[in-house]
């Protein structure tokens, strides 16, 4: 578990006036709940965020006073321990929508691994939107749901699977938060192949890597040699990983194979 190291945040905020309508994260996110016609209201209320690499933009315990929609980038997600450590609990990539917190608090702390883009929200100005368009609430509850089954997918990957599939099981679920794996190939009008090679970004460190599946920075770095000796996949760079197979990965993950 990382170390919490104090660092002010730093962002920078404009309204926007470019319409929502022509953002690459609308697709994934919950922002396609709404036509075109509507889309428009809703880029009225949104603040385009500007975010450098290491600075945090959800502080936990903060006021829960926005939403955020992250257009570009990805992002830490962690819990504070009372000793000043810091236990990192997921990743935040293009459409992830972020603070759904159930109180007046955020319940977890965003950092961002890379240059981010995010749309901010004031919860406030956009519960009136939600009242008027329902369709957006609807949306928002799914995406609840959503983040609960994944809390209990997190519960058994640390508490049941072996070093192997806790791994597996990250490359697969960075493989499935591909733009790509819903749609088509950004460069090529054939459905995605599950069994051919498929580029993931891995813009976090093996640490953080490693703290988010409880293990050591060795352990993971050890397993990811042995997943490449098994042309299982391919590491072009520390950034990146070429899944040469994503059915016999996924299979790993769940101890088939």
């Amino acid at each position: 578990m990382a170390q919490l190291r104090a660092r002010p945040m730093v962002v920078e905020a404009v309204r926007t006036t470019a319409p929502c309508a022509g953002c690459e994260a609308r697709p994934f996110s919950v922002c396609n709940a709404l036509d075109l016609r509507d889309i428009e209201r809703l880029s009225s209320l949104a603040v385009i965020i500007s975010v450098d690499a290491g600075r945090t933009f959800i502080e936990e315990g903060d006021p829960a006073e926005f939403f955020f929609n992250v257009t570009a980038g990805t992002a830490k997600l962690f819990k504070l321990l009372p000793d000043g450590r810091r236990q990192i609990t997921g990743f935040a990539s293009m459409g992830t929508f972020l603070g759904l917190a159930v109180s007046s608090t955020y319940a977890f702390g965003a950092e961002a691994v890379e240059p981010m883009h995010i749309c901010r929200f004031s919860r406030t100005r956009l519960r009136v939107v939600l009242d008027e368009f329902p369709a957006m609430e609807k949306r928002l509850l799914e995406v609840a749901s959503n983040e609960l089954v994944a809390a209990q997918e997190q519960m058994l990957l640390l508490g049941r699977k072996t070093a192997r599939e806790r791994l597996a099981s990250f490359l697969v679920s960075r493989a499935a938060a591909l733009p790509a794996q819903d749609t088509l190939l950004a460069d090529s009008p054939a459905p995605i192949d599950r069994h051919g090679p498929l580029r993931v970004s891995l813009p976090m460190t093996r640490s953080d890597i490693a703290d988010y599946l409880g293990l050591t920075i060795e352990t993971v770095s050890r397993t990811l040699t042995r997943f490449k000796t098994e042309r299982l996949i391919e590491i072009p760079s520390a950034s990146e990983i070429l899944i040469r197979d994503l059915a016999l990965l996924a299979g790993l993950s769940t101890g088939m194979r």
